[in-house]
């Protein structure tokens, strides 16, 4: 069959010029974000869901829509403690039927993305053009509800993707992940900042929260099984702050990856093979020199202490954070999961009275080292992004760890200080 020619150059008018594809990337580089930020809420999707369920109230079940949705849910979703997730899916399910009466809340297709964002505009829409204007949170509430039914509904799909499987002709993965509804959330936020609500974004660690985790952690007042867990939490906290890392690309390191030489007490070696935004085994790696101006921050002091609780019954291979148990046993064969590390985080952060710790997620230790290493140890930014591993075009994801509206601001005050 007779190829067709590609026209010249100047007729070509398909062609994007270099700012399109800027455009394109930069969009592009938001989404993947606004999926980080949502699986980090995922984290404390209860108590976020708790915050909203007066929005959604018991009570309407007035139809033959709402009767089928309340049928339906009370069937398929049997934990108890499931409740607040419940609600918002048959309000969901409720507002479709009233639309379409055939609508099928088991189908999942192309079109199921477009139904999300619909119902979430509906909650979150401006109130003058006939929407409820809820807050951008009620957004995120809703969506972690969704995500929920649909995992529900297809327990064996992955939950990282949506896509088009080219031989079954089916959509697979989540449609909450889908690119219609992260790019529908992004402009959503947007809207809502310009309105001057406050992002729903993770906050950040700051030095005095790692301090802080630090003397919890190592309280000389808990007993040797506490202490003993603690040391391996607190470990993966300070490597995932100072390295810039996700709690669920902290607990991938293994021994293997870690580089010291006998004897050297300057500073050690960390190599990672895989990081999220780049899965083809590239190496990264970052040389961790020793801080004794700020003992409770040395990665040095931390693998020393972390040698030590292991001793010489661990095999020095495989996973490097292993489980704790109640007795304070290690056990080799029970590597630190990384949702583990979370509620440990949330849990440590309750301990320590903070009333803000559900602001906290996986991300936080990344914003917060990011933060740490352009305000306090004043490095530029073309330093944090090679030691974060961020391309030009994932610039805007290291300017949001920077700067977010949830984090401490008290200090404001002093900013324009010249004396």
């Amino acid at each position: 069959m007779a190829t067709q020619e590609a026209p010249p150059a100047s007729q070509d008018q398909s062609k994007p010029t270099d700012e399109e594809v800027a455009f394109l990337r930069v969009e592009e580089e938001l989404c993947l974000l606004d999926l980080e930020d949502a699986d980090s809420l995922l984290e404390h999707v209860q108590e976020l869901i708790s915050q909203h369920l007066d929005e959604f109230p018991e009570d309407q079940i007035d139809d033959d829509a709402a009767r089928y949705a309340a049928r339906m849910t009370k069937a398929s979703i049997t934990d108890g403690t499931r409740n607040g997730h419940v609600r918002i899916i048959r309000h969901y399910i409720t507002f479709h039927l009233r639309r379409t009466k055939k609508w099928d809340a088991k189908q999942v297709n192309e079109q199921t993305p477009r139904d999300i964002a619909a119902f979430i505009t509906q909650k979150c829409g401006p109130p003058e053009e006939g929407f409820e204007g809820r807050k951008y949170s009620t957004a995120v509430s809703t969506r972690a509800a969704l995500t929920m039914w649909y995992k529900h509904l297809r327990p064996n799909e992955s939950l990282t993707e949506w896509r088009l499987d080219s031989v079954t002709n089916t959509w697979r993965g989540l449609p909450t992940r889908s690119r219609h509804v992260s790019q529908f959330m992004v402009g959503l936020e947007k809207t809502k900042a310009k309105s001057g609500e406050v992002s729903s974004s993770a906050r950040a660690l700051a030095l005095e929260d790692i301090h802080r985790l630090y003397k919890h952690c190592m309280d000389p007042s808990l007993n040797l099984a506490q202490r003993r867990a603690g040391t391996v939490r607190y470990v993966a906290y300070l490597l995932a702050w100072l390295m810039l890392l996700r709690i669920d690309e902290v607990i991938k390191l293994r021994f293997e990856n870690i580089d010291k030489v006998p004897g050297e007490r300057k500073f050690v070696d960390v190599s990672l093979n895989t990081r999220k935004q780049n899965q083809t085994g590239v190496l990264h790696s970052w040389r961790l020199h020793a801080n004794d101006g700020d003992p409770m921050i040395c990665p040095v002091r931390a693998f020393i202490l972390l040698g030590s609780l292991y001793g010489s019954e661990i095999k020095k291979s495989g996973p490097l954070f292993l489980h704790v148990s109640a007795q304070g046993a290690v056990m080799q064969n029970q590597p630190l999961t990384a949702s583990a590390l979370s509620r440990a985080l949330a849990r440590d952060l309750q301990g320590l009275g903070y009333s803000t710790w559900a602001l906290y997620g996986t991300h936080s230790f990344r914003r917060g080292g990011c933060q740490y290493r352009i305000k306090v140890k004043r490095w530029s930014a073309d330093m944090v992004a090679a030691w974060g591993g961020w391309s030009q075009v994932e610039a805007v994801t290291m300017f949001r760890y920077f700067y977010s509206p949830n984090d401490n601001h008290e200090y404001m005050h002093e900013y324009d200080r010249n004396y």
